[in-house]
Formats: structure tokens, C-alpha cells, sequence
């Protein structure tokens, strides 16, 4: 009986082989006969030639893997921009050096990122189409790739992806947020059920330091109130010992206890005679009530909330 001998450069032929078999495979071949066929010394079963070409494949991907990229991103390949056909790591890259103080105001722009369309691989320098891997080296250009945003990172920890509803892509894990389309933006899951709406609140500058929040890189938080604000700049105005919202005034966190502390001191500082009658009219800045109380010169404490964040709007005579 004739032996099978696969020759892996061409189509499976037949020939005369020695009747000696090296390992048997069941149903590796179907050549007619029900009998195990025989393969010579340098047969390679199909499987395994599979499992090599993924290994070669993974070993191309893999290549210069968190060797390339910037400050802002771990990648493979840097930007052609649209809008001045420079090359950069990234648009962020772009924007810093395109929106620097030496460069004069009229010339000044950010890059528009859905509008990105060349790509060079940083390996082998290969200039293309917006694609994960390279079509002349095969390198992977990034782990993480959206065609949208044209984003491209190394760094897969920081668990990004693309919400349709904000157009661009995120970073913490789709499972931990939500997208809120009132407000126009995404939260954090905790806050699904309880964080208060306001209409496109992500949709403008940052309220202490103006970098437009929708697009920002840095971690960003909503207030009680429901304005956002960055979190960095929101802890350096606590420790400046401001407490309200630069927005509406109301208060940025539980001030119960300074509350406390405001009635001990009015206790303590008793008004002159002359003005012990005084009534003014003040504003609640927390609950936004109107209300007639007395004048102290400390502060004047909401009868609604028990608050003193409030404003005088007009004065009574004594």
C-alpha cells in the first residue's frame, strides 16, 4: 500500500516510503482507507504548524511592546495631523506644541481627532492608513484600538473604551460607569441612582483652572450640586478653605460640624443693644430660601436648612 508524504510547499502527493511508521495520527488524512495511515520523519501535523504560526504571529504583534509612545500614551506609531500635516506621538503632543505661549496666537489650534487619517509605524517607519497593525511589518500598534477616536495605547490597564454616547473613548472599565444622556456624559455606576442632573454638565471649562472637562486627561468630579469640576482643582480650593461651588454657591461637601461651630460663636458674640432688633433679608445659597432673620455681624444662619451659606439681599431699619 502506498504511503501519504505531505509536501507543505505544494498540494499532498504520493510516492513509495518505507514501511516504517514514526506516529499515527487518527483521522489526520482520509485518503479512501479505513487502515492508520503512516507519515514519514519530517511530517508536521496540521495542528501544529497552526500553533507555530500563531506563536510567529504573537512574536510580530508583540514587538517593541511598551518601548514606543509619549508622556500621554504607551504605542507603536505616531499621527499624521490633518490640520497642519505634522508628525506627532500624539494629538495631545499636537496640542501642546501647537498651543504653546512662543506660538503666535492666530496660528494656535488643537488637532481634530475623529479626522486623523495617516499613521506612521514607529518600527519600520511606514506611513498608512489608520489600522492596529502595521501592512509592512505586522507589528500590533497598539493593544488597545479604536477606529473612531483614532486611539491607539500600549497600556490596556488603564481600561479603556469607546462610549457611543459621549463619541469618544473613556478610560476605568465600561462595567464601572454609565452614560447619563441628560447630563452628556458618563459617571460612575455608584452615583446611577442618586447623582443629580444637570443638562450637559461635562459640556464646559472647569469652573477653577478653564480646560474643557469633556476632553480632559485628568480625573474630574461632580459636586452636590451637580456642576463638575476637576478633582485636583476641587481639593486645592479646600485647602484655600473654599467650600462652595464656584458655579452656584452651594456647598461642595457636609458642613453640619462648621455649622456647629458658627452657633457657638454667634452665642459667644453678643450684638450691641443698638442692633440687637436689626432684621435683614437673606438668600440661602444651599436650599435657595428667602428669609427675614436677625442681623449679626458674624453670619446669618437659614431658618429652612440650618445653613450658613447665605447672602444678604436687603436690610430692614432697626
Amino acid at each position: 500500500m502506498a504511503s501519504i508524504a505531505v509536501d507543505y510547499s505544494g498540494s499532498p502527493h504520493f510516492e513509495r516510503k518505507p514501511q516504517q511508521t514514526i506516529f499515527t495520527e487518527k483521522n489526520n488524512f482520509e485518503a479512501g482507507d479505513s487502515d492508520s495511515q503512516q507519515f514519514h520523519e519530517g511530517y508536521i501535523p496540521a495542528k501544529d504548524l497552526i500553533c507555530r504560526e500563531k506563536v510567529s504571529n504573537t512574536e510580530i504583534h508583540n514587538k517593541g511592546y511598551l518601548e514606543y509612545g509619549c508622556s500621554h500614551y504607551r504605542r507603536r506609531c505616531r499621527i499624521k495631523a490633518p490640520c497642519c500635516n505634522e508628525i506627532f506621538d500624539c494629538r495631545h503632543c499636537h496640542n501642546e506644541a501647537k498651543n504653546n505661549i512662543c506660538i503666535d496666537q492666530k496660528f494656535r489650534h488643537d488637532v481634530p481627532r475623529h479626522q486623523v487619517q495617516k499613521i506612521i509605524c514607529s518600527l519600520c517607519d511606514t506611513e498608512q492608513e489608520v489600522r492596529q497593525f502595521c501592512i509592512n511589518c505586522g507589528v500590533c500598534m497598539a493593544r488597545y484600538f479604536c477606529g473612531i477616536c483614532k486611539l491607539f495605547d500600549d497600556d490596556i490597564s488603564k481600561g479603556q473604551f469607546h462610549c457611543s454616547g459621549c463619541g469618544i473613548c473613556r478610560v476605568g472599565g465600561s462595567e464601572n460607569f454609565f452614560h447619563c444622556d441628560n447630563c452628556g456624559c458618563c459617571y460612575s455606576i455608584l452615583l446611577k441612582n442618586s447623582h443629580p442632573c444637570v443638562e450637559r454638565a461635562m459640556h464646559h471649562d472647569c469652573p477653577v483652572c478653564f480646560e474643557y472637562l469633556f476632553e480632559s486627561m485628568n480625573d474630574v468630579t461632580a459636586m452636590p450640586c451637580g456642576h463638575t469640576i476637576h478633582q485636583k482643582c476641587l481639593e486645592e480650593m479646600q485647602e484655600h478653605y473654599q467650600y462652595v461651588c464656584p458655579l452656584c454657591s452651594k456647598s461642595v461637601c457636609d458642613m453640619s460640624k462648621v455649622w456647629e461651630k458658627f452657633d457657638l460663636e454667634i452665642a459667644a458674640t453678643p450684638m450691641p443693644e443698638s442692633y440687637q432688633n436689626k432684621m435683614v433679608w437673606i438668600l440661602c445659597n444651599d436650599c435657595g430660601a428667602n428669609s427675614e432673620v436677625k442681623y449679626h455681624v458674624v453670619a446669618q444662619k437659614c431658618p429652612n436648612c440650618k445653613s450658613y451659606n447665605t447672602r444678604q439681599t436687603r436690610g430692614n431699619s432697626i
